[in-house]
């Protein structure tokens, strides 16, 4: 049975997220200290005690959730036996979760990975003025209605379809004015649900060309190596492994669209049964049960989920 570990992205994030693993694994605790150590500062201490809206800032979020995800895995590798390149046949991750496969995989450190995001996550942020853009879910429409609506909203500003889920979920993403004309049209052709999202930027569209520029700039500075295990990228929906397509590949995600749905299909389609979620929260985990409906899935965040996998591996 082959499997894949996946890595989640923004929206994940919860006060408090990691701090068992944190409490009872020292390769987990070394991970926080790693990232603190990386950026100059105890993000740790706004990871475990908060405030939530000091965590939810994009900056902090990202290394956040990425130091969440390799903490688990660091844990994983020294308490279970886990070898990604032995165990996996693919690592693939949503967005910023794309980052932590790579660092999981050994293409850069988790310091790099952590800088890394601190520059995506700040880049992101300043690339549209606040209020300027917005993003929005649709619900019980397939990939190509969402995009022909996101089409004919553009002709009121940036709108494109930034996430394909799966499962019938779609999140559109653009110039606030035409992000509510597509939620007006969604609503219109009796799409199920409909809704703007409380987010700070317009995510993976045209607008967040200056952050794609800046990740170029950044991504120039590391020396990636090729994976232990290929990525499935976001972009490409397929498996890559050399450097130079890993590098182009982070950057065009910044603008492009998170093809989640076909990179699970990808996977599944490629001989994957078992998915490991591992990081914060089980937000892949449920899209992936809508997406590959057969497949065995399970998330690994917390001291119970390292138990329970060490005692199905026996």
């Amino acid at each position: 049975m082959a499997a894949a570990f996946v890595f989640p992205g923004q929206g994940s994030q919860t006060v408090g997220m990691g701090k068992l693993l944190a409490d009872d694994f020292v390769p987990a605790r070394r991970v926080f200290e790693e990232v603190d150590a990386a950026l100059g500062e105890k993000l740790s201490q706004t990871i475990w005690n908060g405030p939530a809206d000091a965590l939810v800032l994009t900056e902090n979020a990202q290394p956040a959730l990425m130091a969440v995800s390799l903490a688990a895995m660091r844990v994983l590798e020294a308490e279970a036996g886990v070898d990604l390149a032995r165990d996996a046949a693919f690592v693939a991750g949503h967005s910023l979760g794309e980052y932590s496969a790579l660092a999981a995989a050994g293409a850069f450190s988790i310091a790099e990975a952590a800088r890394l995001l601190r520059v995506r996550g700040r880049a992101m942020q300043k690339a549209v003025p606040v209020g300027v853009g917005a993003m929005a879910a649709l619900v019980g429409v397939e990939f190509a209605e969402a995009k022909a609506i996101a089409d004919e909203a553009s002709g009121t500003g940036v709108c494109a379809a930034a996430n394909d889920n799966g499962g019938g979920q779609v999140v559109l993403s653009g110039e606030k004015r035409a992000v509510e004309a597509a939620v007006a049209i969604a609503k219109a052709r009796g799409v199920r649900r409909a809704m703007m999202l409380p987010v700070s930027a317009p995510f993976h569209c045209s607008l967040m060309r200056p952050a794609a520029d800046a990740m170029a700039q950044a991504l120039a500075e590391v020396t990636v190596k090729p994976p232990v295990v290929p990525l499935v990228a976001n972009v490409l929906a397929q498996p890559i492994e050399q450097p130079a397509i890993v590098v182009r590949s982070l950057i065009e995600q910044v603008t492009g669209t998170v093809r989640w749905r076909e990179s699970v299909l990808c996977m599944a389609q490629n001989g994957v049964t078992m998915f490991y979620e591992i990081g914060a929260g089980r937000v892949l985990t449920n899209l992936i049960k809508r997406i590959a409906e057969t497949a065995d899935v399970s998330s690994i965040g917390v001291p119970e989920d390292i138990a329970r996998f060490k005692a199905a591996r026996r």
